[in-house]
């Protein structure tokens, strides 16, 4: 595996790649991101993250079925693999290790 330090955006659409479970494609990635975190995304910068995450294996990609409204294209569905959830669960708890240890007003 190339690495797995992930960045803030790598990290995001990482999750959005997880939520939609099998139906994870660029503009509904997007599209998840928006909802989720109530903030644009730029669709360039989710396909740049989706190829630096599969550089990383994890996530895996294949080409599913050519769609009417996409002009007979297929789209590319992503999948987080063993390797993507072992890091999200990683960072889940760093975070939380973390938000545990800051010291509380008396």
């Amino acid at each position: 595996m190339k690495g797995t330090y992930l960045g803030e955006f790598e990290e995001i659409v990482l999750l959005a790649v997880a939520v939609l479970a099998g139906d994870a494609y660029g503009a509904a990635i997007t599209n998840e991101i928006e909802q989720q975190m109530g903030r644009s995304v730029n669709l360039g910068a989710v396909h740049a993250a989706l190829h630096r995450l599969e550089e990383k294996s994890l996530l895996s990609s294949r080409m599913g079925g050519a769609t009417a409204e996409r002009g007979g294209r297929s789209k590319r569905l992503f999948t987080i693999t063993m390797a993507g959830t072992k890091a999200l669960d990683n960072i889940r708890e760093i975070r939380n290790r973390m938000w545990e240890n800051i010291p509380r007003p008396a």
